[in-house]
């Protein structure tokens, strides 16, 4: 994305924004293009002047693990103590828990989602048997020995989309717009592009760059 806005020279700004305060920033004119808006759950903010661009990758809530577990008719009461989430998906994640009987034991450990990776790495580190309610893509993914578990009550695949601000993209050229429009990155490489970021703390545009250059590997 950074190497289509160079290639058009378009200098670019970095904001980044917890999601409560996006309406406002969009409201202000302060962001002219967004990644990315999780469709349809953010389809409020096309409400705040801003157009769908194409899709870059497709992220879904699940449980996660390190343990070997493919669906959710393999949980048992006995083989996990804990689960971990983020405190974005506290209340998502309670209420898929009150509809799973065998997990009603679990204890429940609410993280902030910064320190999410962090706390998931330290208890697999002292041996403990949990499970991890989040969406993917995430840092978590990019280690393969942690995998998602399929739950049909909450797999289905949103649409990451980027979102332009209607004013630019109606002076913006159009090429420009079109080779946004066409990026898939999908979900393998977000998670590496997470992991960059949040744990090897990688400015976004370096990040970027590695990927681009093929020094970023999606696992």
């Amino acid at each position: 994305m950074a190497r289509v806005l160079d290639a058009h020279e378009v200098e670019v700004e970095f904001v980044d924004a917890e999601r409560d305060e996006l309406p406002g920033l969009l409201d202000e004119g302060a962001v002219d293009l967004l990644v990315s808006a999780w469709l349809p759950r953010d389809a409020d903010l096309v409400q705040h002047g801003m157009r769908v661009l194409g899709t870059l990758y497709r992220p879904y809530y699940c449980w996660g693990s390190y343990e070997t577990i493919s669906s959710v008719t393999e949980f048992s009461d006995d083989r996990f103590k804990t689960v971990f989430v983020a405190q974005s998906d506290a209340t998502m994640m309670q209420d898929v828990l009150s509809q799973t009987p065998v997990l009603s034991g679990l204890t429940v450990s609410v993280c902030n989602d910064d320190a999410l990776y962090d706390t998931v790495q330290k208890s697999r580190l002292d041996g403990r048997k949990f499970l991890v309610f989040l969406a993917q893509p995430h840092a978590l993914f990019h280690d393969e020995a942690f995998q998602p578990i399929n739950d049909p009550r909450f797999s289905q695949e949103m649409e990451a989309a980027l979102l332009v601000r209607e004013a630019v993209a109606a002076c913006a050229d159009q090429d420009m717009l079109d080779e946004l429009s066409e990026m898939t990155l999908g979900n393998k490489v977000m998670s590496a592009l997470e992991y960059a970021i949040q744990i090897d703390e990688m400015d976004p545009e370096e990040a970027a760059e590695a990927w681009q250059r093929g020094r970023l590997v999606a696992r």
